[in-house]
């Protein structure tokens, strides 16, 4: 009989986190309710459906397989249970601002020939990283990432010094990169992924070269329907497991403690219950849902902290085709150092962005009328920038003119439907601090041990969920970070 066996639970946000703690909580015999504030459920992964248009607002890269079949298979399920996987070719496509263009596909072979004809060589160090990078990955998700160590005490054991033996602990992913490969457009190529880490090169610790692993080895794939298709499946493993959902139920408050919790809405609707789970905004659930007294971090712990970027996104249904684009293109300036710049260093919106082009009709005919293609843009900029409808309209313009001049799509007049999104809409929708995008950066000082923990040190039942606790930001990370609150629960 498990611990929590007719334990009543309620998990406030349904984003990844939450689902995921839903969902192991219930297989243990819980009484589960996902409280979620907003119109429907997946939280960053929430839809936006208009005129024929489907566009997943936030993640929109399927990958590390690996860790959804091992979610699914916990409850002796597949993934093809839920939903169907198609394998991307190219995986993605970069324009480099100076008119230079790759694309990086499925065939390692291939890649290395790229490599090589950028820098002589560059074919055995592609080949020597990533057999780095896959160690970093095999050993670091088995024993860092699935196994929670929130105390300095956990690292001090034999195992850990075992299995961290020649792991990438020191550094920068700049520095790391640099041992390998001289060219600037191979060390950009090696790191753009860490968009997805909230980092830049010069703060994200040089162990997520694991993320090269995932790329190159492991694939870059597109779920039929999309990342929602993704968010149902999961919502509907969790109804088979007796998980009850609850949307457009804002939560305010947090009373009472360990076998008698009171969860309030704004609505006035009360969930009474032993035990709470917060899968909302950490620095929110303790600001504005809990009393002074409860609170294990002050305001400006918050402040200090470094947030992984917010976002400027145009969404966009055009009539015709966007060829030459990819279903996921990277535009990048040679000189890509000025941008990180402006979000890490000294915030402001970036004159030469780098950024993302999504265009998911390239490969699924149901997110767009016939004769239409469905993409999104996102820049990445600083959290906590200003925010208003002068800027929006001048940074629109800047970003459809610089896809024009350096992909050679054209979209200014082919719109016919247009929804922009940025930092106070992060903060309006999801409560997000500061409007990041994604939560906590994973810089030395914010990674591991370092994140706020699953369990809250002020208040008995209560714990937290999703990007801002281990193992951190992302999709994967969020449905492990579910099973290790789940685990830390039950135990």
């Amino acid at each position: 009989m498990s611990a929590v066996a007719g334990e009543d639970v309620v998990v406030i946000g349904g984003g990844f986190g939450g689902l995921s703690t839903a969902c192991y909580l219930a297989d243990a015999g819980a009484n589960v309710t996902v409280v979620e504030k907003n119109e429907q459920l997946g939280g960053r992964a929430s839809r936006l459906v208009s005129d024929g248009f489907r566009f997943d607002m936030g993640p929109s890269w399927y990958l590390m397989p690996d860790v959804f079949e091992r979610f699914f298979g916990h409850f002796d399920r597949d993934v093809s249970d839920y939903y169907t996987l198609s394998r991307l070719d190219p995986h993605y496509r970069i324009f480099f601002k100076d008119g230079d263009q790759v694309d990086l596909v499925p065939d390692l072979e291939q890649n290395k020939q790229l490599f090589e004809s950028y820098e002589s060589g560059a074919a055995e160090e592609l080949e020597r990283y990533l057999e780095k990078s896959q160690r970093n990955y095999e050993i670091g998700m088995e024993h860092f990432v699935y196994t929670d160590r929130p105390r300095l005490r956990d690292y001090m054991d034999l195992d850990v010094l075992r299995y961290s033996w020649g792991l990438s602990l020191i550094g920068s992913m700049q520095g790391h990169v640099e041992d390998y490969f001289e060219h600037p457009k191979l060390q950009q190529i090696m790191q753009y992924t860490l968009v997805f880490l909230g980092g830049s090169p010069t703060n994200t610790p040089a162990l997520y070269n694991l993320m090269s692993h995932v790329d190159f080895n492991m694939g870059v794939y597109y779920p039929d329907g999309g990342i929602g298709a993704v968010v149902d499946g999961i919502v509907e493993l969790g109804s088979e497991l007796g998980v009850e959902y609850v949307t457009d139920q804002p939560v305010t408050e947090i009373a009472g403690k360990r076998g008698g919790f009171a969860v309030r809405t704004e609505h006035g609707e009360e969930y009474l219950c032993d035990l709470v789970v917060s899968d909302a905004d950490y620095a929110h659930t303790e600001q504005e849902m809990l009393p002074p007294e409860k609170r294990q971090y002050s305001q400006e712990y918050w402040d200090s902290r470094t947030y992984a970027p917010s976002a400027f996104l145009i969404y966009l249904g055009v009539e015709g085709d966007v060829e030459p684009l990819a279903h996921h293109t990277l535009v990048i300036p040679t000189n890509w150092e000025p941008h990180f710049e402006e979000i890490f260093e000294n915030p402001a919106w970036p004159d030469d962005p780098a950024y993302y082009l999504c265009v998911p009709s390239k490969t699924d005919d149901t997110v767009a009328p016939e004769g239409h293609s469905n993409l999104f843009a996102l820049v990445p900029i600083a959290p906590d920038l200003e925010d208003t409808p002068e800027i929006r309209e001048q940074y629109r313009e800047l970003v459809l003119d610089d896809i024009a001049e350096n992909t050679g799509v054209s979209l200014h007049d082919r719109i016919v439907f247009e929804k922009v999104f940025s930092v106070d809409d992060f903060t309006d929708r999801y409560n997000s601090m500061q409007g990041t995008a994604l939560g906590m950066a994973h810089t030395l000082r914010q990674t591991a041990l370092f994140r706020p923990p699953h369990r809250s040190k002020k208040v008995d039942g209560l714990y937290f969920t999703g990007s801002y606790t281990t193992p951190g930001i992302g999709v994967p990370m969020c449905l492990i970070s579910g099973q290790i609150t789940a685990e830390e629960i039950v135990k």
